[in-house]
């Protein structure tokens, strides 16, 4: 990437300026206008042919031109077909965009002028990618106040606390009643779950959100988004066909009616028996009022958890600074052996004025005893229960269908085999056994996305997943 067009950029609709880390920055182009689009399409399939056309000739023999004429043309119509293609997606061009594309002209010409045929080339091409280089939306962690807001006024969604994320950009209906958690890469908006605060506004919010997007040329990814919702995002209201893929469901424990007593339940309940036979307490805790040697204490337990508890990965189910406490709302579960000594802990975030609970992260030492980590779940069930909590979500059953088939279809072993490729970064199928001791199954979500955008939001949603970020260190908790 150049490194003028690496900048968080962050248009505003009224103004018609960029919001970028070193301040406003005009857009000098708007290009979402339909007839302009079209000009550009037809534009860029002459190019294409010409271009094809050109590179035939040459292959053939047929009137050949010099060596750098011929690579001159191609690096030229390279450009123009990479600005017409930006233009077709609706990318505005800001002043840095127009910038960095003139340095890479220019510095072009120079190498040309010395003798670097290809170099020069390369980079003449490069310029149109630079000039119609996607936006890049900032991170609004100072609007955090405003969200927990609109969480804490938010029932029935798990995922709901978890567009607290630091890393996360917001879109607002005109009231700020409601809003939109979303993150860009690559010429993608990705929205995490479903929108937040007034469920009345969401349809006048999604429909705000996509005008939105279409004016800075971003395409609308809907990761995780819920069954009741999933209505916001007809292919009418996004304006091209959306296909939305079933990914896994919810697990949420009811727990006014949570019990286990009966015999689906004694796996888990086996496991829970064992911490209490092993001498394993437990204690429920606010994240933010840790002190330091408690802090000190669960930092162990989380750098010893596994190999990368350095860094920090995860974008629409999880929160980052643990132990921080940054985010209201959180609380903690931590487990002890007999001898005093923090085993594992759970991080929980809340959500409806504390109807609502969800898992966010568990911990545990190696060697921790067997059925830890049941036992701090079935002890925060008990606890959001006594704090007259409704339901409490444990995580997230990716494809269930897949790991519970008898008889697999083809394409189900396909879809078995490349889900555990990605063990190294997270056991699916473990976390699904897991849950499965719960019984509680609920809400699928979807990634709704358009079809011909399936190989690029591949990449797109594994990045934002697991590309990791590096974990604030145990001073920096402690100094919070």
């Amino acid at each position: 990437m150049h490194a003028g067009s690496e900048r968080a950029v962050k248009i505003s609709q009224r103004t018609g300026e960029a919001v970028t880390g070193r301040g406003r920055e005009r857009v000098l182009v708007r290009v979402d206008v339909p007839a302009i689009r079209f000009i550009s399409a037809l534009t860029l399939l002459c190019v294409l042919g010409w271009l094809t056309a050109l590179i035939v000739r040459e292959h053939l023999g047929y009137d050949r031109v010099p060596p750098g004429r011929f690579g001159w043309s191609v690096a030229l119509l390279a450009a123009v077909a990479l600005i017409s293609r930006g233009i077709f997606l609706g990318r505005p061009v800001t002043r840095g965009h127009a910038m960095t594309a003139a340095a890479a002209v220019c510095a072009g010409v120079g190498a040309h002028f010395l003798s670097f045929g290809l170099f020069g080339n390369i980079l003449v091409a490069s310029s149109g990618l630079a000039l119609m280089w996607p936006t890049k939306a900032q991170p609004q962690s100072d609007m955090l106040v405003q969200i927990w807001a609109l969480v804490n006024a938010t029932r029935g969604d798990p995922l709901a606390p978890f567009a607290m994320h630091s890393t996360k950009s917001y879109h607002f209906n005109s009231t700020k009643t409601a809003a939109i958690a979303y993150r860009t890469r690559l010429g993608f908006a990705v929205v995490s779950g479903d929108p937040i605060g007034d469920p009345t506004q969401f349809a006048t919010l999604v429909a705000d959100f996509v005008r939105m997007c279409r004016c800075r040329g971003w395409q609308i990814i809907v990761l995780a988004a819920g069954e009741r919702h999933l209505g916001l995002w007809r292919s009418d209201t996004v304006g091209q066909p959306m296909l939305a893929v079933p990914i896994g469901r919810d697990v949420v424990v009811d727990v006014r009616h949570f019990t286990l007593r009966g015999r689906r339940f004694r796996n888990l309940r086996q496991a829970v028996q064992r911490t209490h036979n092993c001498g394993v307490t437990t204690e429920i805790v606010n994240e933010q009022e840790l002190d330091s040697a408690l802090i000190a204490e669960l930092t162990e337990v989380l750098h010893a958890a596994h190999r990368a508890a350095r860094t920090e990965r995860g974008f629409c189910m999880s929160l980052d600074g643990a132990l921080q406490g940054r985010y209201p709302g959180i609380k903690l579960a931590i487990a002890r052996d007999r001898g005093g000594r923090v085993v594992a802990f759970h991080r929980y975030a809340t959500a409806g004025r504390g109807s609502e609970v969800s898992l966010d992260v568990p911990f545990r030492r190696p060697g921790a005893p067997n059925g830890v980590d049941e036992r701090l779940s079935v002890d925060m069930i008990a606890d959001a229960k006594s704090h007259n909590a409704l339901r409490l979500s444990l995580a997230f059953a990716a494809f269930p269908e897949i790991f519970n088939a008898t008889r697999p279809t083809p394409l189900q072993r396909v879809a078995y085999r490349l889900i555990h490729l990605l063990d190294p970064l997270i056991r699916l199928e473990s976390l699904y056994r897991y849950l499965h001791k719960f019984h509680s199954l609920a809400e699928r979500r979807y990634v709704v996305l358009c079809v011909h955008h399936i190989p690029a939001a591949l990449v797109v949603l594994l990045s934002l997943e697991f590309v990791p970020r590096r974990r604030p260190s145990a001073a920096e908790s402690v100094q919070r």
